[in-house]
């Protein structure tokens, strides 16, 4: 009776943390991990349309977050200047700008390929049918050019060549309220930060007092692709001093919902998804308004405004500010701006999982291969974990060698439940055998494991990133599923070895539980089952030694259904 108890209790144990954990993935603004619900958010409009907004507020004398243009304005003059796109592009990445107020409307990371077309370079900004993700910047306070104002690119060099650090592209606005706002945008090698200098000159009569914004406009859909069995968070981030890192879902916009760090003199504004990110860089010390909003259908915006000063007649005004656009890789965010690493998000693991991406990422400077990278650094956990885990099989092994004796009681006192529990109780206490000694050791390195989860699963290094023969990318599934077929059997594997329960319907639950969990493997990234199948491997391994050692004999216990399993 008590250990049809106990087994009812594993089962709602097991259902209870699969709860928990998709309650954890929707706390973090994932999507369900085992319960996934079909993206709702209406795809965005065609190219050419903007979605309309508030039209560019009168002279004020102070702008404030609702002044922001959104990714249309009605209200400005026609414009004479032709519009064209204008692509720059350096070692790294290249750059389509549309001269309509120098907006970054497409970009693709040159040492990045497409997850799916492989002919294909992985873009991060993006104007088509499909989506909208853009970088804008204009002024707000008066009737000032914004990034809808028609601009004329100045003629120059339009790519990095060869001996060369950086390349410039720069963007001039026609008098506007007084007003002429020059844009220069400058690639430097082997940078995914654009250094963005914004010259706000005065060619009226009279003073002025603009702000400055700066947005990242998307629409709210997820990367195409993505897997619809575990799913990372994709929307805006802010980071400030005082509330940290903070990541705000699109419904929360949606619904006037989004709390964010209104005023501040640092941090940062992004737009985060799986890999990659952008994001919009200031020079702490220097005041600025965040904000969040919805700026058309099924596009929404994250940004930032910070004060020009007041630019007297025939005077120019420098705000110098970055746009990083690439992918999440920690050293290179770390030195950009503090807190940017964060945007490759590991939760409340963080602390475990900063150290072991700084662990692997040394793993692969000595091996030069990520696949062998995740295999050493596993071997590497369980020795540092190797004692915890012999008290565990040493427990298994023990209750293995009782398990004789405890079936023979168990016949014996079949009809008098009390005095069973009663005498298997005094036999686990004169062999001083503890029944939970094998999972108390187990339980303490779950978050360890768990941590090492979310290292995989976020880290870009490991995108498109080859193993050996049929695996070419260790972030996407085995096309072939022999990764998945192995870690189950060796799942299978570690749970014939472990002690047969007494009871049938426990045995019957140790077998069905690992099928149950091994499902999930063959949708997940073949990285992630290459850790898992290594850790098994290892277990195993080192729980044979460990059983021979003790005296007690391997052997495989097989699950009995059925008839069998009935007449026991």
């Amino acid at each position: 009776m008590n250990d049809i108890r106990r087994t009812i209790l594993w089962v709602i144990f097991g259902f209870s943390m699969v709860l928990l954990w998709d309650k954890w993935q929707i706390h973090n603004g994932k999507q369900p991990t085992f319960f996934p619900t079909p993206q709702t958010a209406s795809a965005p409009e065609a190219a050419d349309a903007k979605p309309a907004d508030a039209s560019v507020p009168q002279v004020v004398a102070t702008a404030t977050v609702g002044d922001v243009p959104g990714a249309a304005s009605a209200g400005q003059p026609a414009a004479a200047i032709p519009r064209q796109n204008v692509t720059v592009s350096s070692d790294v990445m290249r750059l389509t700008f549309d001269s309509e107020g120098a907006t970054l409307k497409h970009s693709e990371l040159i040492k990045y390929t497409d997850t799916v077309d492989e002919k294909k370079l992985m873009q991060v900004f993006e104007e088509n049918a499909k989506r909208v993700y853009l970088g804008q910047t204009g002024l707000i306070g008066g009737n000032f050019p914004t990034h809808k104002t028609a601009m004329t690119v100045v003629p120059g060099e339009r790519e990095l060549k060869d001996g060369q650090d950086s390349v410039q592209v720069r963007f001039e606005s026609a008098d506007l309220g007084g007003v002429k706002l020059v844009k220069t945008f400058t690639l430097k090698r082997g940078s995914y930060a654009i250094d963005v200098q914004h010259d706000v000159v005065n060619t009226g009569a009279v003073a002025v007092n603009p702000q400055l914004y700066m947005q990242l406009v998307r629409d709210g859909n997820k990367p195409e692709h993505e897997s619809t069995f575990y799913s990372t968070f994709t929307g805006p981030a802010l980071y400030t001093e005082a509330k940290k890192y903070h990541k705000v879902e699109f419904k929360d916009i949606e619904n006037n919902k989004a709390e964010v760090d209104k005023s501040a003199t640092n941090g940062y504004v992004a737009m985060v998804q799986h890999y990659f990110a952008s994001a919009w860089l200031l020079a702490d010390g220097i005041q600025r308004d965040n904000f969040v909003r919805k700026v058309g259908d099924n596009l929404y915006a994250v940004g930032m405004i910070t004060p020009v000063g007041t630019v007297e007649p025939g005077q120019t005004k420098s705000v110098n500010a970055r746009l990083f656009s690439g992918p999440q890789i920690e050293p290179m965010l770390e030195s950009l701006s503090p807190g940017l690493e964060l945007v490759k998000d590991y939760g409340w693991l963080t602390i475990l999982a900063k150290p072991l991406y700084w662990l692997l990422s040394e793993l692969h400077k000595f091996i030069g291969n990520w696949g062998w990278s995740i295999v050493a650094l596993v071997v590497l956990l369980k020795i540092a974990f190797y004692w915890l885990n012999a008290k565990a099989y040493s427990s298994m092994a023990k209750m293995k060698a009782i398990n004789p004796k405890i079936q023979e009681m168990r016949e014996r006192l079949k009809d008098k439940p009390q005095q069973m529990q009663q005498e298997m109780m005094r036999i686990y206490r004169e062999e001083k055998v503890n029944p939970m000694g094998g999972c108390f050791p187990i339980l303490i390195q779950i978050p360890v494991f768990m941590a090492l989860y979310w290292v995989l699963q976020s880290s870009v290094e490991i995108r498109n990133a080859p193993w050996i023969g049929w695996i070419h990318d260790l972030s996407v599934p085995d096309p072939f599923f022999i990764l998945p077929l192995l870690m189950t059997l060796s799942s299978l594997l570690q749970t014939a070895l472990n002690p047969a329960p007494p009871d049938p319907m426990q045995a019957k639950m140790m077998w069905i539980m690992p099928l149950m969990f091994s499902v999930m493997f063959f949708f997940f990234p073949s990285g992630l089952v290459l850790y898992w199948l290594t850790n098994n491997i290892l277990s195993i391994a080192q729980q044979w030694i460990i059983n021979k050692r003790m005296g007690v004999p391997p052997q495989f216990n097989l699950p009995k259904f059925g008839k069998a399993a009935a007449g026991k």
